[in-house]
């Protein structure tokens, strides 16, 4: 099953990529600018995430009630940011997406960065900060893993919500500087999934978006990332929090989201850690008891190096090194026999399964082909995917196991709950 769309370029630099979908019962709009935190200059953390917030504080026509307006019509609207890109995304009713693209070509052309919008702005974000990582267990684990993983000056090093003391050391000028570099009309790139026609959404576009003026001068230049080395010596670090239960995380520098050997470690990632049939699960959680959960994940970076993590949070009683020395036994084993059949199979399947479950949605569909488009260049790689995940063989597996996830190539953060 492959998805058609169709890719123009606005005068004013926008790109915008359109696919039918005459079943979908609305239109969404999915847009993504390529700025993400790894972009921001050093001192100026957290201005991305930041901006995910100020372009929700009003324009020359809208008050701030942008989620309002399109929510009282029966759609739905958000943004997030990671270090890679920040988007912005709406699904309304099909005849709402002239309102939609109205809405997004006012905050583009005329956001109001006021002294009043960043004060309120800034605040909401150091309160979310408090929430969701300064008051909750295990708060502090994303900004321990990317510490452990990347050096201090990397752009990865930092979580995206930023360091608050340099969020509250930015001025007006600082804010708006930043707005003006990353967000103009050659730096975005827009997908519709709509069950209007192809031309009929590529007018509505070019009504409204496309008469956002042109930015001068050339497009920002983006961070550029060389690749990481593997991790040697087993860096390891160890902290003691009070939180309910103990936590094992084993990472591994890993290829980023475009590179060929991306499908063949997100399967074997899947055999270790995903489900309750992965080797994990199987052998700590089942059998042995040694443990209540497993997990395996990517962070899905997408310049020079990715990070893969294994997590594991054991049963009362059990060592952190005892889970540990298990671990490195089946990705040992992993990386000498491969997996086995079963396990490919299983693993297709899941994929296959996931994908096409994702892709069913309208709204999840325009983000991953903003992603192909952002990752790869190229939209249509979406409908590529599938074929790269299944055509990944036991001895790919086996390669990419002894290549990036091997034991020696670890590191090791043991999260441990304070007695």
């Amino acid at each position: 099953m492959s998805f058609a769309m169709a890719t123009r370029t606005l005068d004013n630099g926008v790109q915008v990529t359109v696919s039918r979908d005459e079943f979908s019962p609305g239109s969404a709009l999915n847009l993504w600018y390529r700025v993400g935190s790894a972009d921001e200059t050093p001192g100026s953390s957290g201005f991305a995430h930041l901006f995910e917030h100020l372009m929700f504080a009003g324009s020359a026509h809208v008050r701030g009630d942008h989620t309002e307006i399109l929510e009282a019509l029966g759609g739905v609207s958000n943004a997030t940011t990671n270090h890679d890109r920040t988007n912005y995304f709406e699904t309304v009713p099909p005849g709402a997406l002239p309102l939609a693209l109205w809405l997004e070509a006012d905050r583009l052309a005329s956001l109001r960065v006021s002294g009043t919008a960043l004060r309120t702005q800034r605040a909401v974000v150091f309160e979310e900060k408090r929430q969701r990582y300064d008051n909750q267990p295990y708060g502090d684990q994303l900004e321990l893993l990317l510490g452990l993983a990347f050096p201090d000056s990397h752009p990865y090093a930092t979580p995206t919500i930023g360091i608050m003391s340099e969020l509250d050391a930015a001025s007006l000028d600082d804010v708006r500087a930043f707005h003006s570099t990353w967000y103009r009309p050659d730096n975005l790139h827009v997908a519709v999934v709509s069950p209007q026609s192809d031309d009929e959404v590529f007018h509505l576009v070019n009504k409204y978006l496309g008469d956002v003026p042109a930015a001068s001068g050339p497009p920002p230049k983006r961070a550029h990332l060389d690749p990481l080395p593997s991790f040697s010596n087993v860096p390891r670090l160890t902290v003691r929090r009070p939180v309910p239960r103990s936590v094992l995380h084993l990472l591994w520098r890993t290829p980023p989201v475009a590179h060929p050997d991306r499908p063949a470690v997100a399967v074997a990632l899947d055999i270790f850690g995903a489900g309750q049939a992965c080797r994990l699960h199987h052998d700590l959680v089942r059998d042995a008891g040694m443990a209540e959960a497993v997990g395996a994940g990517d962070f899905g970076f997408t310049r020079g190096t990715s990070l893969s993590t294994l997590t594991v949070q054991p049963q009362d009683g059990v060592e952190l090194p005892r889970l540990e020395a298990t671990i490195v036994d089946h990705l040992t084993r992993l990386a000498n026999h491969g997996p086995t059949d079963a396990e490919i199979s299983r693993v297709r399947a899941q994929m296959e399964r996931e994908w096409f479950g994702g892709l069913a949605d309208a709204g999840e569909r325009a983000d991953a082909i903003n992603e192909d488009w952002s990752n790869w260049g190229d939209p249509d790689h979406l409908n590529q995917h599938l074929d790269e995940w299944l055509a990944v063989t036991a001895e790919d597996v086996a390669r990419v196991a002894a290549t990036w996830l091997g034991p020696d190539a670890r590191a090791v953060l043991e999260y441990e709950e304070a007695k």
